[in-house]
């Protein structure tokens, strides 16, 4: 998919904003885009358009209407550039912590709607990537801890030292075509049966 075919979605209340940022994506050869003027269900909207590309422009936002937008943000898990006129420290550390990839203060112009966009799907591939590199790492901790907790119940019941317990797992995971992790949680859930 070319970056010109994603589906945008714009999230404005005023109309006259909302055409710079449409201008702007038009005139950077964009073609699908929508734009939501109701902030009522907002996040249920934006679910149902399924855009790839989230541009929310808030004017001079309130707390709660922030909170909201780092909201969608949080559950969406798309690309989310935020446009306001006016901000502060903690408004920006949250907006990052939502994991919006572009908080841009006072920059509502069309001639930089391109480079906001492109950023903020740069920023969000970049962000993911380094989720899930985080998330595998978890799961290989978590893997880990259950195969040494599985290698000493083998070493305790069967009297084997800790090679012979990790060969015996991983002939099982191998025979029975699963992860050396499954294998030791078996072992591990057994023992405690067993009890």
């Amino acid at each position: 998919m070319t970056e010109h075919s994603l589906r945008v979605l714009i999230v404005d209340q005023n109309l006259i904003r909302a055409s710079i940022l449409e201008d702007g994506l038009r005139e950077a050869g964009y073609r699908d885009l929508i734009v939501v003027r109701d902030m009522q269900n907002l996040l249920r909207r934006i679910i149902d358009e399924e855009p790839d590309v989230i541009l929310i422009d808030l004017e001079n936002p309130n707390r709660d209407v922030l909170e909201q937008m780092f909201q969608v943000s949080r559950v969406v898990r798309k690309p989310v550039a935020m446009f306001v006129d006016q901000s502060d420290r903690s408004a920006i550390e949250a907006a990052i912590d939502a994991g919006v990839g572009a908080y841009v203060v006072d920059g509502l112009r069309k001639e930089r709607v391109q480079s906001i966009v492109d950023m903020t799907i740069s920023r969000f591939r970049a962000f993911e990537k380094l989720r899930a590199e985080l998330d595998d790492t978890r799961q290989q901790l978590q893997d880990r801890k259950l195969i040494d907790r599985a290698k000493g119940i083998l070493m305790k019941q069967r009297g084997v030292g800790e090679e012979r317990a990790y060969e015996m797992m991983r002939k099982a995971a191998m025979d029975a075509n699963l992860r050396l992790a499954q294998v030791a949680q078996s072992v591990i859930t057994a023992a405690e049966l067993l009890k």
